[in-house]
C-alpha cells in the first residue's frame, strides 16, 4: 500500500512540475526553464531559490553517496559470492567496503569528465539496460524460491521488534526508504530540456513519467513482495547483495555487476547538475579568470580532441572525493537511504512543485484545487517527519552499534 501510495504521489508531483518548463504558457512558452532551480527562482522568487538551492545540491549529493555505497556492496557480493561458491555456505567470506569505494570513486573521477547532459545519452541508455536486466533476475530469483519452498513465508505483520517503539523506529525508516525509491522531480527539468516539439514537451513527458512510475512500481512490489515471501523475516536489506541467495552464483554476480554499471551512470545523472551550478556560478563571478574560464585543447592518439579546464577537474575530482569519504564513514544501505529519502521528499517533490504550480496556474487562495493540493502537501510533510526521525534513529543506532 505504501508503495502504490507514493507512486501516486510522484506521479501528482511530476505531472505538475511537467507544467512548469515553459513560462507563461505550459506548452508555447515562450520562455524554457532549464533547470530546476531556475524554475524555482523565475516562479517563486529569489529567497525561496535560495532556500531551495541548498536543498537541491544535498538532495544530489546524498544521492551521488548513496550510489556509492551500493555499488560498493555490490562489487563485494561479486567476491562473496565466488568465495561461497568455492568454500560453501558456511565458509568465513568476509571483505571490507573500502577498497571498492575508492574503486568506485576513481573511475567517476574520469567519467565525471562528461562536458554536460546532451552528451550523456549512450550512458542514460547503458544505466536503463543494466536496471532493467538486475531487476527482472531480482524478480525471477525470488519467485523461483518462492516455488521451491512450496510456501509464503514471513506474516501481515512483518519483522519482529523487541518493543512498540523499536517496531515503530523500523516502520518510519522504511518510509523513509520508498521515499528514497520514487522521486526524481530535482533533474525532470533538466531531462525535459531534452526533448524536442512537437509534442509539447509537458506532454511528452508526462507520458514518459507515468510509464516509468508504473514500471518502477511493478518491479518494486514484485522484487518487494516475492522477497519477502521467499525469505520471510531474513529477507536481507538488499535482496541481491545480503545473499538470501546463494546459487545460480554467476547469475547474482552478473545481477550485481549490472547494478554497479547502472550506478555508474547513475552517479553522473545526479552529479552533472551540482558540476553546472557550481562552475556556471564561478564564472559569472570570476569572468576574468584563466583558472575558472581558459580551455586547453588535448589530442591523444587513436581518440577524438578534447577540451580541458583545470577548474572543472578540480572541482569535480574533489566533488567525487568528498562523497567517496563520507561513504566510507557512513556505508550503511537502509538507514543512509532512509535518511536521505525523508529528508529531501517533502520540499523537491511536494512543496516546490506545488507552488510553481500555484504560480503557473494562478490559482486563487481557499479555491477547491488550492484545498485539495495544500492537503495533499501537508499530508506529505507529516509522512516525511516520522520518516525522518525513524531514519535518523536507526543512522544513529547503526553507527553507534
Amino acid at each position: 500500500m505504501s508503495m502504490l501510495v507514493f507512486a501516486g504521489i510522484t506521479l501528482v508531483s511530476t505531472n505538475l512540475l511537467c507544467d512548469c518548463y515553459m513560462y507563461p504558457d505550459p506548452e508555447h512558452g515562450p520562455i524554457r526553464i532549464k533547470s530546476y532551480m531556475d524554475a524555482v527562482k523565475l516562479y517563486l522568487g529569489e529567497k525561496s531559490h535560495k532556500v531551495c538551492g541548498v536543498i537541491a545540491q544535498e538532495s544530489l549529493y546524498g544521492n551521488a553517496l548513496a550510489y556509492i555505497i551500493t555499488s560498493a556492496s555490490s562489487i563485494k557480493a561479486i567476491q562473496k559470492s565466488n568465495c561461497y561458491h568455492r568454500e560453501g555456505h558456511n565458509a568465513p567470506c568476509s571483505y571490507g567496503d573500502t577498497p571498492y569505494m575508492l574503486l568506485f570513486g576513481a573511475v567517476q573521477v574520469v567519467m565525471s569528465q562528461i562536458p554536460d547532459f546532451h552528451n550523456m545519452e549512450w550512458l542514460s541508455v547503458v544505466a536503463a539496460i543494466m536496471s532493467f536486466t538486475y531487476s527482472f533476475i531480482g524478480f525471477g530469483l525470488g519467485f523461483a524460491q518462492v516455488i521451491e519452498n512450496g510456501e509464503i513465508k514471513g506474516s501481515i505483520t512483518g519483522v519482529p521488534a523487541a518493543s512498540i517503539a523499536d517496531k515503530l523506529w523500523l516502520s518510519f525508516q522504511a518510509l523513509g526508504d520508498i521515499a528514497f525509491a520514487y522521486p526524481y522531480s530535482i533533474i525532470l527539468l533538466e531531462i525535459q530540456d531534452t526533448l524536442r516539439s512537437p509534442p509539447p514537451e509537458n506532454k511528452t513527458m508526462k507520458k514518459a513519467s507515468m510509464i516509468s512510475i508504473f514500471v518502477t512500481t511493478f518491479f518494486y512490489l514484485c522484487c518487494g513482495c516475492f522477497g519477502y515471501a521467499a525469505f520471510g523475516n531474513n529477507t536481507p536489506g538488499n535482496l541481491l547483495t545480503g545473499f538470501g541467495f546463494y546459487e545460480p552464483y554467476w547469475l547474482i554476480d552478473f545481477a550485481n555487476a549490472c547494478i554497479v554499471l547502472h550506478l555508474v551512470g547513475g552517479y553522473q545523472i545526479y552529479s552533472q547538475p551540482v558540476f553546472a551550478f557550481v562552475e556556471r556560478w564561478f564564472t559569472e563571478k570570476f569572468p576574468g579568470s584563466g583558472f575558472v574560464n581558459k580551455f586547453y585543447t588535448f589530442k591523444l592518439p587513436l581518440l577524438p580532441t578534447f577540451q580541458i579546464n583545470l577548474f572543472k577537474i578540480c572541482f569535480r575530482t574533489a566533488y567525487v572525493a568528498s562523497t567517496t569519504i563520507l561513504a566510507m564513514i557512513f556505508p550503511y544501505f537502509n538507514q543512509v537511504l532512509g535518511v536521505l529519502g525523508a529528508l529531501n521528499f517533502w520540499p523537491l517533490a511536494i512543496y516546490f512543485p506545488v507552488e510553481m504550480y500555484f504560480v503557473q496556474k494562478k490559482i486563487q487562495p481557499w479555491t477547491r484545487k488550492w484545498i485539495v493540493l495544500r492537503s495533499f502537501s501537508s499530508v506529505c510533510l507529516l509522512v516525511t517527519i516520522v520518516g525522518l526521525i525513524g531514519s535518523i534513529q536507526g543512522l544513529i543506532s547503526a553507527k553507534l552499534g
